[in-house]
């Protein structure tokens, strides 16, 4: 008789948002001990950190000398640098090493910027279980002037493994804090991982499709029959919290598109409000970057869009308002307006070394469609990537809507 197993959780990334999940789920695998292993790993890009004397975990034998970042989570369960104040599970395990963190993992969770994916995946390929499913919180898109790839099936295809997307209004602070707020998760889950092959109501199965109705070339390992199943149950179970309510839906392309192409309305709505319109003027901006999202979901994935999920779920409407009226993307293009500088120098300087991705994902969206001519069907997309280019100013938004 082969033994039952569970499912092992790797969150990969620590960050601010990192660092929520990995918070979020290991209390969720702690109370569901029939579905998943205890222990959350969470891959940390080891740094040294310095304690502060008001920290309540400051060593006077340590003092000022510098500490692993990874020693200082387990033995402290907070992350004194990315997420600091927040008290994390102890069955959170920090762990240094990328290729250790992932062993044995049949579900990994990728959380770090979009930019980073390609080496991590080129890292872990052949470091993990052939059947490992993924779930991507990444926000955003690969796109170059050839093509757009949902960044959910680009770790797919590297990885050659089936792998869903988290996106929602969500602002890791305040879930963290425990401040009640939704997501939405799209899996779409593989035929092979069905029960007996069929569907749950015994009809018969089609091939698994991508995000363009195409059927997925990747030959896909079936979960062994001693794990529990891993479909929309299970997922809500692993991530599903009293302050965090998640909505499991199937349109990956809906999810994916709508949290990626979101960061440049918010950019548009940061430069109206610097300019000092008021929330009316913003009103009009996301409903105009709203008809243009689903414009270009329509253009580019006719085959499987399921336009509701705009309308309906958190991914959609919800995250468009957080990220035009509290979010990072919108936050700095106003500043840049106030203080009359551009939004780079504003990066350059208030940002620490991070970016705003509204300023790339603007600069890929816009090659992309000058690329197939069709610049000028997103009039918004279009004048915001203007603007960054300062060939075009901030007084010039309200011609958009008199055409």
């Amino acid at each position: 008789m082969i033994e039952a197993a569970k499912h092992k959780v790797t969150v990969i990334g620590s960050g601010n948002w990192g660092t929520t999940v990995a918070k979020l789920v290991a209390e969720n695998t702690r109370d569901h001990p029939d579905i998943f292993e205890k222990d959350v790993q969470m891959w940390v890009y080891e740094e040294n950190v310095i304690l502060a004397k008001d920290s309540p975990h400051y060593d006077a034998a340590v003092g000022d000398a510098p500490q692993k970042l990874t020693s200082v989570i387990n033995t402290h369960h907070e992350n004194v640098k990315y997420l600091p104040k927040i008290a994390l599970p102890t069955n959170v395990v920090a762990n240094p090493s990328l290729v250790d963190a992932v062993k044995n993992s049949t579900i990994l969770i990728f959380n770090l910027p979009h930019e980073f994916i390609g080496n991590i995946c080129k890292q872990i390929k052949g470091h993990i279980l052939p059947y490992a499913r993924g779930i991507s919180c990444i926000k955003g898109v690969t796109v170059t002037d050839d093509k757009i790839e949902l960044i959910c099936e680009f770790i797919g295809e590297a990885l050659e493994i089936y792998c869903g997307a988290l996106s929602g209004a969500n602002i890791a602070n305040e879930i963290a804090n425990e401040m009640w707020c939704e997501t939405t998760i799209a899996y779409n889950t593989p035929p092979c991982d069905l029960v007996n092959g069929t569907a749950r109501n015994g009809a018969a199965v089609e091939e698994h499709r991508d995000s363009r109705g195409q059927v997925i070339t990747t030959q896909l390992t079936p979960i062994p029959k001693n794990y529990p199943t891993l479909d929309h149950d299970e997922f809500h179970k692993l991530f599903n919290r009293p302050y965090f309510t998640v909505a499991m839906v199937s349109d990956v392309v809906g999810v994916s598109l709508g949290g990626a192409l979101k960061n440049i309305v918010a950019l548009a709505c940061g430069f109206v409000e610097g300019h000092g319109w008021n929330m009316t003027a913003k009103t009009a901006v996301m409903r105009r970057g709203m008809l243009e999202t689903i414009q270009f979901a329509r253009e580019f994935y006719p085959e499987t869009i399921q336009e509701k999920t705009f309308w309906e779920e958190s991914a959609g409407w919800g995250d468009m308002i957080v990220s035009c009226t509290s979010a990072r993307n919108w936050r700095y293009s106003k500043m840049a307006v106030e203080r009359g500088v551009s939004i780079q120098e504003i990066e350059r300087t208030e940002l620490n070394g991070q970016k705003l991705q509204g300023i790339s994902t603007s600069r890929e969206v816009s090659s992309f469609l000058r690329a197939r001519g069709v610049e000028d069907k997103y009039p918004l997309f279009k004048l915001v990537d203007g603007i960054l280019d300062q060939k075009v100013n901030v007084e010039d938004v309200p011609k958009l809507f008199r055409k």
